[in-house]
């Protein structure tokens, strides 16, 4: 069966599946593996500390695959320079880039000219046509459900989509709550023409950087099992409920100021967690999804498990 949207022509991509930017896990590794896969595999600039690192980076996944990836730069990150990391993507060669977080205008005024595929991801029907208007391909759109920031009006997937689908003319990738073909059918029924998982890729044997002890919460946790923290500093993030959460969400109760929070929100420990299995030292970025996931496959198992699910539906629906 063909799978063709806009979003699969404007990538060159088999299946309209996107991997998301994932900060400190979306390497070579995976995003060459969603590649090879049919989707469009991510790396995740800024959460390298070099423009030469990114470099290595690219040239690895380039080794790993000869089909289209993309570059994510978060570059709401406390006003961390990103021209030099984009310029050094652009320098690479690199087909796709994506851009989460902040005022996309500075990072669309870098590519001017540059024939390169642009996505940006928004949460809300104002950014959607703000990216449009900018010069977005696509825009991919996360519903309060979703893993890591989020938009700051707690609209739902099933409600956002739709509504974005009516506003703009490129094409929608829908992104919160999806993580089997189920939710790839949902996202194409509301009107998008594609969608990007973050939670269910990192539960992949390729999400190599990510500890097993964060996998394994994945897997066992539910779709309770999750927080919203750094609502106080209008930069609302789903995370996995612990220890560590639970005394964010106490200091942003009693008004504490980004200070007061700073350690406990810090980079450093994200990576505690994620990176070193160390579960009330840290946090972890996860969505409402991780209550449907049961194991951790390989990418192309997970792609050969949503592509099926999703054929049969359309067969159902043919019937």
């Amino acid at each position: 069966m063909i799978w063709r949207t806009r979003v699969t022509e404007l990538l060159g991509i088999t299946y309209p599946i996107i991997q998301g930017g994932l900060a400190y896990l979306a390497y070579a590794d995976l995003a060459a593996a969603v590649s090879n896969a049919g989707g469009l595999g991510q790396i995740t600039a800024m959460s390298l500390e070099t423009p030469e690192q990114l470099r290595e980076e690219i040239r690895k996944v380039k080794e790993k695959t000869a089909r289209p990836f993309g570059v994510n730069f978060a570059i709401g990150q406390h006003g961390r320079p990103f021209h030099h990391m984009l310029e050094a993507a652009l320098e690479e060669g690199v087909p796709v880039v994506s851009v989460t977080g902040g005022n996309p205008a500075p990072f669309f005024e870098q590519l001017k000219g540059v024939n390169v595929k642009k996505l940006v991801l928004v949460a809300a029907v104002r950014q959607a046509v703000k990216a449009e208007e900018l010069g977005a391909d696509a825009v991919m759109v996360v519903g309060q459900e979703g893993g890591g920031h989020l938009g700051k009006h707690d609209t739902g997937t099933f409600v956002l989509i739709p509504k974005v689908v009516d506003s703009v003319s490129i094409p929608v990738i829908a992104s919160g709550g999806i993580g089997d073909g189920r939710g790839l059918m949902a996202a194409l029924a509301l009107g998008a023409e594609g969608i990007e998982m973050g939670t269910r890729f990192i539960a992949t044997k390729e999400c190599v950087h990510a500890h097993p002890i964060y996998k394994e919460m994945l897997v066992k946790g539910s779709e309770h099992d999750t927080v919203v923290i750094k609502r106080s500093l209008g930069a609302p993030g789903r995370a996995i409920a612990n220890e560590w959460t639970k005394k964010i969400l106490e200091i942003e109760a009693q008004g504490g100021t980004y200070e007061q929070l700073k350690e406990y929100i810090s980079g450093e420990a994200n990576r505690r967690f994620i990176y070193e299995g160390k579960i009330n030292e840290g946090f972890a970025w996860a969505g409402q999804v991780m209550g449907l996931i049961k194991d951790v496959p390989t990418v192309a198992e997970l792609f050969s498990r949503i592509i099926s699910e999703a054929e049969q539906i359309r067969d159902r629906w043919a019937n």
